[in-house]
């Protein structure tokens, strides 16, 4: 799977940058460095299990072990004292990130309900894109029973200069982004 990205990537993403936005050389040609999928467990801070589960249901679907990220301050408001579970993220590079592009382009983003495109305006101003899903069981590794509905947020870094030319290449990879924009 991450081989037909990856070539994508090589023989019509690479061409495109040279040719229509005069890029010199190909490596410097913008490419997504990585892709970070982070989980807040909220309640789950307080509740082992849930960590647990979420914690195996995050690397099911990056393919990656994923780890529990701890609170830095403790936040009396929301019951969080520093040193406590309170998310779950995994980092993604190469061959592993472009299978994960793969499949949540053209896997899981399918799956969304009432799914109308990507927002194009969830760049950061820098080149990178962000995007929050609301479940996780849009991702074909999540089967069986799901006891909690757990939302995500999806980071694709790239070395894009502006946002513009990351559009380009998301757009290039697959991304389906909306029409109406």
């Amino acid at each position: 799977m991450s081989v037909a990205l990856k070539e994508i990537y090589e023989k019509e993403v690479v061409p495109f940058f040279m040719k229509e936005l005069g890029y010199k050389n190909k490596l410097a040609v913008p490419r997504v460095s990585k892709v970070v999928l982070n989980m807040g467990i909220g309640e789950g801070s307080r509740n082992q299990a849930i960590i647990d589960k979420h914690l195996q249901e995050l690397t099911n679907i990056a393919g990656q072990k994923a780890v529990v990220t701890k609170a830095k301050k403790s936040v009396s408001n929301f019951k969080i004292r520093q040193g406590m579970p309170v998310g779950i993220k995994v980092t993604l590079r190469g061959e592993r990130m472009y299978n994960f592009l793969y499949k949540f382009f053209n896997i899981a983003m399918p799956k969304i309900r009432d799914f109308k495109g990507v927002n194009p305006n969830s760049f950061d101003g820098r080149g990178n894109f962000s995007m929050g899903l609301s479940e996780q069981t849009i991702f074909p590794e999540i089967t069986g029973e799901i006891s909690r509905i757990q939302g995500m947020d999806v980071i694709i870094v790239t070395t894009a200069k502006t946002d513009r030319e990351a559009r380009y290449l998301l757009e290039k990879l697959g991304m389906p982004f909306s029409k109406n924009s």
